[in-house]
């Protein structure tokens, strides 16, 4: 997990008028010849009218123990599946290898990411679990301010598989890397968290049950980009 870490990015915004200039938004990972990160739809900052000097950037940790500034452009967005692919700059960073095959329930995985963001500075954080079920989900419609336009989409798509995780997770985790312990293989991208109750109970009682993108809509988001 020690050399995982390299490849998991920090994913936010760049913003010369914001204090700080970098906002934290989610967890990310670098793919394929390094220059690319996989990271969750949602995380991505929406674009703010007016606002020309705030943009996409990335964080990577280098070999000198530092955090690093890269600037980001959203190079593939699919909102029905909560995956978003990123183009960074400046040299390769290491990649992850994304399995070529589904984990089955009981495989025991590592989740890396940012769970607290910059509260006490940017430090990968590890959670330990397995995969306890492959399941269809679908956006509970409660009323109109529960269907957002990617719920709306998803309802009229119907369900789709989710990967449940008997694993703790929590905001920040958003875009990480589900990894297989035994080969250190991708086999899903952390998407949601069970909350019990509000928000804020994510923190103070986490649930311990969190939902990942199957590898293989990642793996399908990255094979069109590599296509063109």
């Amino acid at each position: 997990m020690a050399r995982a870490k390299r490849s998991v990015v920090l994913v936010g915004s760049y913003g010369l008028m914001d204090n700080p200039r970098f906002g934290f938004r989610g967890t990310g990972f670098v793919v394929a010849g390094g220059l690319h990160v996989l990271t969750n739809a949602h995380v991505i900052p929406e674009e703010t009218p007016g606002r020309i000097d705030r943009s996409i950037a990335v964080q990577v940790w280098t070999p000198e123990l530092q955090w690093v500034m890269r600037a980001a452009k959203l190079v593939s967005k699919d909102i029905a599946h909560d995956l978003a692919l990123l183009q960074i700059d400046g040299p390769p960073v290491p990649a992850l290898r994304l399995a070529v095959t589904e984990a089955p329930e009981g495989t025991a995985i590592a989740l890396i990411g940012f769970p607290i963001g910059g509260a006490l500075g940017y430090s990968h954080v590890t959670h330990r679990g397995i995969v306890s079920a492959r399941t269809a989900i679908v956006p509970p419609a409660t009323g109109p301010q529960g269907l957002s336009e990617r719920a709306v989409r998803q309802l009229r798509q119907g369900a789709f598989e989710v990967v449940q995780l008997d694993a703790t997770a929590y905001p920040g985790n958003s875009g990480g890397p589900v990894i297989d312990v035994e080969t250190g293989d991708v086999v899903g991208v952390v998407s949601m968290v069970l909350v019990k109750g509000t928000k804020e109970s994510a923190l103070s009682a986490p649930s311990g049950i969190s939902y990942a993108v199957p590898v293989r809509d990642a793996a399908a988001m990255l094979a069109v980009v590599e296509a063109r």
